[in-house]
């Protein structure tokens, strides 16, 4: 077959497009060089925009950002329940303390025991210091505890601060037949709870898993408010990872007319109105024990944790931080909170991110036995 007349015209002995003759460019089609050339241009021009909004946001104060401006603190958890307490009481005093006094206006983002929040603040919401939220103590962990549903990395956040350490507690109610922890190890008992990765599910199933004990969760309620309402109507018999914060302030009457019974504090220190309460801590019996429930309850040191996306601009993680600390202290706020019995110990963000660095370090191997304990 005759080599067509074009290729004849440029080609040489051996192939090579060569001799000081070029082929003409085909119209519309770039060369090599230009598109280098042209792709360079395009990642300096995207990296100069990108440089230029960091740097614009860092110039920006916090008061001029803020100022006439609605911050939005959204709530894990359906309405009525401790964490929404919380938040809600927050959101009333925090808008003074922050520069350019904004609102802050709740939110309510339930799901998955908070877990939709967390996935949402971390991959949807904006990025610029108008939207945080509260999450549970223990949502920050769930990629660490291999639930491949949390889409984050907990080091990542922006942690604003907890308003206190907490204790939780297991209850039974009155009709259960189990008046002590001793009860758990041969007899059933039913829990609610609202979703794999929040205390309610996770605290029970670890307490069976290392102690022996005999809880079956009744997952997907809303919220500690319907768990509190499922077991009141007699739909499930009892409650795990129950905050004693919570407790206090949203069921002090069925405490005091002891509709139900405490059997065990899940912490790593006992609270000091809980002394005849066993910590489960202490029931460990080997250092391999040990070291599972504290991967588990070291989450309590942040009983109520606000959280805000990662990559703030510096001045307003710095700010909220600031603000939420000095609400924490505002008369106002604790003669409010005193009220309804809401315990207030807080935690600086500064602290609450590292304790999240600190439980994320844990030792492989103790990471994977607690995880066999959670499915």
């Amino acid at each position: 077959m005759r080599e067509a007349p074009y290729r004849a015209c440029f080609a040489n002995q051996s192939g090579d497009e060569d001799n000081g003759i070029k082929p003409p460019a085909k119209r519309g089609v770039p060369s090599r060089g230009t598109s280098m050339r042209l792709n360079f241009a395009r990642i300096v021009i995207a990296a100069t925009i990108v440089a230029s909004t960091v740097a614009g946001a860092s110039a920006q104060s916090a008061t001029d950002f803020y100022k006439g401006k609605n911050v939005d603190l959204y709530i894990g958890y359906s309405v009525g329940g401790a964490y929404d307490l919380y938040a809600r009481m927050l959101a009333r005093h925090m808008g003074k303390h922050i520069p350019g006094n904004p609102n802050v206006v709740p939110k309510n983002m339930e799901g998955a025991g908070s877990l939709r929040l967390a996935n949402w603040l971390y991959n949807v919401a904006p990025k610029d210091g108008s939207a945080f939220g509260i999450i549970g103590r223990g949502t920050g962990f769930d990629p660490l505890l291999g639930n491949r549903a949390a889409q984050f990395d907990g080091n990542r956040f922006t942690w604003i601060g907890s308003a206190n350490n907490e204790v939780s507690v297991c209850v039974a109610w009155n009709t259960s037949g189990i008046t002590r922890f001793e009860d758990l190890l041969t007899k059933e008992l039913i829990v609610g709870g609202t979703a794999t990765s929040a205390d309610t599910d996770q605290f029970p199933r670890i307490t069976n898993g290392v102690l022996g004990t005999k809880m079956k969760v009744v997952t997907g309620y809303p919220g500690g408010n319907e768990v509190g309402l499922a077991m009141e109507r007699g739909e499930v018999k009892g409650r795990c990872g129950w905050s004693w914060s919570s407790v206090k302030s949203t069921h002090a009457k069925s405490l005091e007319e002891k509709k139900f019974t405490i059997l065990v504090q899940l912490a790593l220190e006992k609270h000091p109105e809980l002394q005849d309460i066993p910590l489960i801590v202490d029931l460990a019996k080997s250092d391999e024990q040990r070291q599972i429930l504290r991967l588990i309850f070291a989450r309590q040191s942040m009983g109520r944790p606000f959280v805000a996306p990662p990559n703030l601009p510096q001045n307003r993680a710095e700010a909220l931080r600031k603000a939420f600390m000095a609400t924490m202290q505002d008369k106002d706020f604790l003669a409010d909170t005193e009220k309804v019995q809401m315990e207030i110990n807080p935690v600086p963000g500064e602290k609450v991110q590292e304790l999240v660095k600190e439980i994320y370090s844990t030792p492989p191997e103790v990471t994977k036995k607690a995880i066999s304990f959670l499915r």
